[in-house]
């Protein structure tokens, strides 16, 4: 039985490879620069190009853009080991993702656990399809560590809830078609237990984003604000007051894709970058200092990769990743600094261009000034250092 399992696998193997191989086109299997290289999907898509296009329609009808879930939501079906196999062939052929979703990373995990069938039905499909852009709604102004302090209000008008209030720091809400957010239903219960997760049309009357600017001149962040927008109550997930269950299962999975948990991430390697730029000697960099610290930022990301892969392996047979997550966001965020930090130091004065006629010339600059950004959202490394001393160390307080 294992022996035919071992060759089914790798039957499905050699199958993936020829079809990426056949299907993904070439500009598609290049490094992505930012976020402006996905593709996001919603109502209102568009591609940047035919290639994109093709690739994602592709993906689409092959029914893995999400290839791990259900058949009846829009996925693939695949098993975990069918999944990793596509993951690893899409990594060694330098495949984009046909879609960046906050719907696949996110929401459509909570959806699956607490959403009811007729809720799954109704949005997982769309998902898979790419046509709904979704962002998230749970900082607030004075609720950003302090996430359960948030006071948005829903109140119950039998039919609906009425919502009030605002949300900060949420990515893409001027161009998102719903937002999954949290939202209070009981002022008078302790405040982790009155509130509830609703998902909302960013289309309803009531609704308006305003972006935030950050320094790297790029930012998708918003602010969005509610002025009685009216929810159908259909649009409740899970049980009333108890959203909180749902925000911590969901914030695993946004610290987890902070984290780069689980992505085809195609990039260029440092040793790479630094030879173009750096004088060698004998086919190796010239300077001991940073071909150690190339070295070394190299193995810590296999070192990263290789425990993330145990990690999930253990999940598979039961064992509850829970607040290892806030490892992955840690540790993955902050390598993505000292990454960028090591290609500051590669690229010397060509890699603090801020303004320039050549659009690729001054990506570096700003993607340095925006990893810092990764290492505040979805929880601060200081928050997630808390958190893993106590949960993962068991440390006293």
């Amino acid at each position: 039985m294992e022996t035919t399992m071992k060759t089914a696998l790798e039957d499905f193997r050699l199958e993936t490879r020829k079809w990426l191989e056949e299907n993904c086109p070439a500009s598609m299997r290049t490094p992505v620069k930012d976020s402006g290289d996905f593709f996001w999907g919603g109502r209102n898509a568009t591609f940047q190009n035919e290639d994109q296009k093709i690739w994602f329609e592709k993906m689409l009808e092959k029914k893995w853009i999400v290839p791990y879930w259900d058949t009846k939501y829009g996925g693939g079906g695949l098993s975990d080991a069918e999944n990793n196999i596509l993951t690893q062939e899409m990594t060694r052929l330098g495949c984009r993702k046909p879609i960046f979703s906050f719907g696949i990373s996110m929401l459509g995990p909570a959806l699956h656990k607490f959403a009811s069938e007729e809720q799954k039905m109704r949005f997982l499909p769309e998902i898979t399809a790419g046509k709904t852009w979704w962002c998230q709604g749970y900082s607030e102004p004075n609720a950003g560590s302090d996430l359960a302090g948030l006071q948005t209000k829903a109140e119950d008008k039998g039919d609906h809830y009425l919502i009030n209030g605002s949300k900060v720091w949420t990515s893409y809400a001027d161009k998102s078609d719903w937002i999954f957010c949290l939202v209070r239903t009981d002022f008078d219960a302790p405040k982790h237990n009155g509130i509830s997760f609703l998902l909302i049309d960013m289309a309803s009357e009531g609704v308006s984003t305003r972006p935030i600017k950050l320094i790297s001149g790029k930012s998708p962040f918003c602010e969005t604000f509610f002025d009685n927008v009216k929810v159908p109550k259909e649009n409740l997930i899970g049980t009333l007051n108890d959203g909180w269950t749902i925000a911590k299962y969901l914030l695993t999975h946004e610290r987890q894709m902070i984290g780069g948990v689980g992505e085809t991430d195609v990039r260029r390697e440092l040793h790479e970058i630094a030879k173009e730029n750096l004088p060698l000697r004998d086919g190796t960099l010239a300077d001991p200092v940073l071909r150690s610290e190339i070295a070394v930022q190299g193995m810590n990301d296999s070192i990263f990769e290789m425990t993330i892969q145990r990690i999930m392996d253990e999940a598979k047979t039961g064992v509850n990743a829970g607040a290892l997550s806030s490892f992955f966001k840690y540790y993955g965020t902050e390598q993505n600094v000292s990454r960028m930090e090591l290609l500051t130091a590669i690229t010397g004065s060509d890699g603090l261009v801020w303004e320039s006629e050549n659009e690729d010339a001054k990506v570096q600059a700003r993607l340095f000034c925006r990893s810092k950004g990764n290492t505040i959202e979805g929880g601060t490394s200081e928050i997630q250092l808390g958190i893993i001393s106590k949960r993962i160390l068991n440390l006293p307080s």
